[in-house]
């Protein structure tokens, strides 16, 4: 049992070209809140149900008693890059976060694959609703938000689209796996992508760079991030992309998004957002905190 002491169209064509304009600076992005002696923060490490097996997940407690907004934060791949000082920045402006390994990765039982994950990905989104998470923490959500970092853009946008109740999804440099395949067209392409797999498959099991590749050719519509942003556009969406990491999708994903509310920004970093992750943290604790 997880104990708590363990414990808009028009905003589209005005896409914010750059975090620094957004003032006054969260203090949640780079100052501790005050600690509350009686309901500290807190975090554990457990195992998360899905399917048949069990993920290896962990939960960060925001302090202060009563009811709290819970993020489900979901990581890309391989997930090398977890995020979790986004995690920690959430926590600190009164959200509880919910991070995970899918099936078959880093430790967790079964078999990764990509439909895998976005079973898991909804089924961590579940669980984040239902009575067990307010009888095993304590914690009586008062909205559920979605985000996620490359595979884990597309993970919480289908999340977004599966799961009715959610406040929003705020999806960072996402990957469309799908548009990734069709540009596979010639023999050396899929060859270089498949080359380019050799280091990311090895924390992941029972899958191989040619069982994922035809996966994302048995699944062009599930994989599909352009088709799935054009069903969330009309709730609270954010659009953020990196320049030299997959900027390239960004004036894809503002015309799928064109109908609804969805902000968009795109900044001059890598994937990582190497050396922009307090900017980052400011928009992104901004984002929460502006969810209704």
């Amino acid at each position: 049992m997880i104990v708590r002491r363990l414990i808009t169209a028009a905003a589209l064509v005005c896409a914010t070209p750059a975090f620094a304009e957004l003032n006054p600076l969260p203090d949640a992005a780079i100052s501790d809140p005050m600690p509350d002696a009686a309901n500290p923060a807190g975090m554990v490490a457990f195992q998360l149900p899905t399917g048949t097996e069990k993920i290896n997940a962990l939960l960060y407690l925001a302090a202060g008693d009563g009811p709290k907004p819970a993020l489900l934060l979901l990581h890309g791949f391989p997930g090398n890059e977890q995020n979790l000082d986004l995690a920690q920045a959430a926590r600190r402006a009164g959200w509880d976060v919910l991070t995970l390994h899918y099936r078959g990765s880093w430790g967790s039982d079964g078999t990764f694959s990509f439909v895998n994950c976005i079973e898991d990905a909804r089924n961590a989104a579940r669980w984040l609703q239902s009575e067990s998470f307010i009888k095993q923490t304590g914690h009586a959500p008062s909205r559920i938000a979605v985000a996620g970092h490359s595979m884990g853009g597309m993970m919480a946008a289908r999340t977004m689209a599966d799961v009715s109740g959610l406040a929003g999804a705020y999806l960072i440099d996402p990957w469309d796996i799908s548009a990734e395949e069709r540009g596979l067209t010639e023999r050396n392409a899929e060859m270089a992508f498949k080359l380019g797999l050799a280091d990311d498959l090895k924390p992941l099991d029972g899958t191989n760079a040619d069982a994922l590749l035809l996966e994302m050719r048995a699944n062009p519509a599930l994989l599909d991030l352009r088709k799935t942003v054009t069903t969330i556009s009309d709730r609270p969406l954010a659009l953020v992309y990196a320049e030299r990491g997959l900027g390239r999708d960004y004036a894809a994903m503002l015309a799928a998004a064109s109908q609804g509310s969805a902000t968009a920004t795109m900044l001059k970093t890598d994937h990582s957002f190497s050396d922009h992750r307090i900017q980052l943290a400011r928009h992104f604790v901004r984002w929460l905190n502006g969810l209704k």
